[in-house]
Order: C-alpha cells, then sequence, then structure tokens
C-alpha cells in the first residue's frame, strides 16, 4: 500500500516543512508516503462567491489529475466522519488488507470542490475546529505515523 497526500498549497513555513519532514520519515519504515504539493489558483483580493467557486473548481481539476487511477480518494473536509486514532488505524489497516492505494486531500484555502467531493472514497474530518491550513499538514502527518504505529505495535501511541 502508497499513502499519498495531495495538498493545495506552496511555500510552508519552515516548522510546517521541519514537522513534516520529521513523520513523513518516521513513517516510512511502515508505510510509503510522500507529499504532493498542488499550486493553489490565483485568487483576487476580494474574490466574489462565484469566483472562489471558480478557484475551488481549478484546484479540484488539479486534485483530481494528480490522483493515481487506482487510489482510493480519501478527502479532508469539515463534514467529513469524525474518527478516533484507533478507527483511523482500522481504516488504514482495511485498506492495506485490500491492498488499496490511497490519495489523501488537504483542499485548499476555501476548501475542496464538489467534483473532488463527489469522487471520494471517504470524507474525513480532522476536528470541528477550524485550523490553520499549515498546521492541518503537521496534523495530518502525525495521525497517519500514530494510527500506523498502532497497526505495528509501536510504542509511540499511548491509550
Amino acid at each position: 500500500m502508497k499513502l499519498r497526500i495531495l495538498s493545495v498549497g506552496h511555500k510552508m513555513p519552515a516548522w510546517v516543512q521541519t514537522g513534516t519532514d520529521e513523520y513523513t520519515k518516521r513513517i516510512q519504515p511502515m508505510i510509503s508516503t510522500d507529499i504532493i504539493e498542488i499550486a493553489p489558483a490565483k485568487r483576487t483580493k476580494n474574490p466574489s462567491p462565484a469566483e472562489i467557486e471558480k478557484y475551488k473548481s481549478q484546484e479540484g481539476q488539479a486534485i483530481l489529475s494528480a490522483r493515481l487511477p487506482k487510489e482510493k480518494l480519501w478527502v479532508l473536509d469539515v463534514k467529513g466522519n469524525m474518527l478516533s486514532t484507533q478507527s483511523l488505524a482500522g481504516c488504514l489497516e482495511s485498506a492495506m488488507t485490500d491492498g488499496a492505494d490511497i490519495a489523501l486531500v488537504i483542499g485548499g484555502a476555501d476548501g475542496v470542490s464538489a467534483d473532488v467531493l463527489t469522487q471520494a472514497d471517504f470524507k474525513w474530518s480532522l476536528s470541528d475546529l477550524t485550523l490553520p491550513h499549515p498546521l492541518v499538514r503537521v496534523v495530518l502527518i502525525e495521525q497517519l505515523y500514530r494510527a500506523m504505529s498502532i497497526i505495528n505495535n509501536h510504542p509511540y501511541h499511548r491509550a
């Protein structure tokens, strides 16, 4: 099984790169993991609702173009399912048993397009809180590492 994180955004602060690099390094022996950056749509200063939908659509097309043919599409979405870390481990273990590769999507500043949500195999909400986009990358990769450590009986996770 391979895991690819498709993340809209670029030029993350150094602390984000440090955090994601650390957990990516830790998770690699357990599961092949890559972070693919997708350029955000060019935005105007005060976009109208129609312009925001256009930006989401452009980013959505880029996300779907980056998805590999046989990957399951897991999308971070505020309206998605809330999971405990143990439940996430179960979802990952099930995907591993099925031999499925996963493309996990972090949308842009305005969320993800309807096209991406329609094609999603799973919608996951990290929190009811609104998290800053850069922090989502770090929280996501840490939780994936924590879930994989549960699967592999690694002592990192303590209930």
